[in-house]
C-alpha cells in the first residue's frame, strides 16, 4: 500500500478529505503538522459543546492507496482543484508490510485492576495472580479497561465485591463495551441491566457477555425500568449533568450511584448538579479524572462496606 503525503490550512481540511474519499482512498486521517513542538493546538470535542475543528491551522492529510498508480493520480487531479490552493504535496511513500492483527495486539497487554482482578484479551494467558478476569478484546465499542476512569469504576466494584457487599439490582448506564456490568457479574451480581443509545454499544455488550459467561439484559436506554441498588454510569460530565434526575430516579433506597468521565474540574459542577437528588462525593482519582459516588440512606438502611 501507499501512503499520499499533504499538507492543507485548516479551511482546506474538509474539502481535501472529501474529494480523497471521492478517490477511493482506502483511508485518509488528519494529523497536526505541529505537534509535538510549541506550537501543537488541541482539538477534542464533548457531548452537548461545539464540535471540534475539522482540523489545525496546519494539518497534515494521510491518505492511503492501494496502488502507487492510484496515489500519484489522486494527487495530479487534486492539485488541479481550486479547493486546492494553498496546499501542497508533500510525497508519495511505500508502506512497509507489516503483520497488522499481531501489531494491533501488542498495544493491548492485560491491565490490573487490583492484584486479583484483571482486564485480559483473549490472546493472551491469564496472569498467575488473577483469580477474578474480563475477556475483551478492543472492538467498535468503549471501554477496554485501559482508561482511568474505566479503571476506577471496576476498581470500586472490586472493592465493595471483595468486603461482601451486595450489589443487588444492578443498572449501567452508557454501558460502551459493557466492561462495569460484566465486572459487576465478575463479583456477584446477578440481576443486570445495560444500556447504550448506541447500538452497536449493545451488541458489543451482549456478544461480550457471552464470551464472559455472565448474565445481563443489554438494550437502549428505554430498557431501564424501575430502581436500582446500584447505577453506574461512566460516560462524560456533560451529559452526566443533564441526566441527573433519570440517573437519581433510578437509585433505590439504601442504593448507591457511582458517576465516571468527570475531569477534576468539573467536580464542583457535578456536585451542583446533584445537589437536588444526592449528596456527590470524590470516590477515586487518577490521571486528573475522579470517580464519584452518592449512596441514598433510606429507613433501615445501612452504607456499603467502603462507602
Amino acid at each position: 500500500m501507499y501512503e499520499l503525503c499533504l499538507m492543507c490550512p485548516e479551511d482546506r481540511v474538509e474539502s481535501v478529505s472529501d474529494a480523497l474519499d471521492a478517490l477511493d482512498a482506502l483511508s485518509v486521517s488528519v494529523e497536526d503538522a505541529d505537534a509535538q513542538t510549541d506550537a501543537e493546538q488541541a482539538l477534542f470535542g464533548e457531548p452537548g459543546m461545539p464540535p471540534p475543528k475539522e482540523g489545525w491551522q496546519r494539518s497534515r492529510i494521510v491518505a492511503l492507496f492501494q496502488e502507487r498508480a492510484a496515489a500519484d493520480e489522486a494527487q495530479k487531479l487534486l492539485q488541479l482543484q481550486d479547493f486546492f490552493e494553498g496546499c501542497a504535496v508533500l510525497g508519495v511513500r511505500e508502506v512497509a508490510q507489516q503483520d497488522w492483527v499481531r501489531l494491533t495486539q501488542s498495544q493491548f497487554a492485560p491491565v490490573d485492576i487490583t492484584p486479583q482482578f484483571w482486564i485480559v484479551p483473549t490472546w493472551h494467558e491469564l496472569p498467575a495472580a488473577a483469580t477474578r478476569s474480563i475477556r475483551l478484546d478492543p472492538g467498535l465499542a468503549f471501554g477496554t479497561g485501559t482508561h482511568p476512569t474505566t479503571r476506577m469504576c471496576l476498581r470500586w466494584i472490586a472493592r465493595h465485591g471483595d468486603a461482601g457487599h451486595d450489589f443487588g439490582r444492578v443498572l449501567d448506564y452508557g454501558c460502551g463495551s459493557g466492561i462495569l456490568a460484566i465486572g459487576a457479574a465478575k463479583f456477584g451480581a446477578t440481576d443486570i441491566d445495560a444500556v447504550d443509545i448506541d447500538t452497536a454499544a449493545v451488541e458489543s455488550t451482549e456478544y461480550n457477555a457471552q464470551a464472559n459467561n455472565v448474565k445481563l439484559r443489554a438494550g437502549l436506554p428505554d430498557a431501564a425500568q424501575g430502581e436500582y441498588r446500584t447505577v453506574l454510569a461512566n460516560i462524560l460530565a456533560t451529559p452526566l449533568k443533564v441526566l441527573a434526575p433519570l440517573l437519581c430516579g433510578h437509585v433505590a433506597e439504601g442504593g448507591d450511584l457511582v458517576l465516571a468521565g468527570i475531569l477534576e474540574r468539573q467536580t464542583d459542577e457535578l456536585k451542583e448538579a446533584y445537589a437536588p437528588y444526592l449528596q456527590l462525593e470524590v470516590a477515586d482519582t487518577e490521571d486528573g479524572w475522579v470517580l464519584m459516588t452518592a449512596h441514598r440512606h433510606g429507613e433501615g438502611a445501612t452504607p456499603p462496606a467502603g462507602a
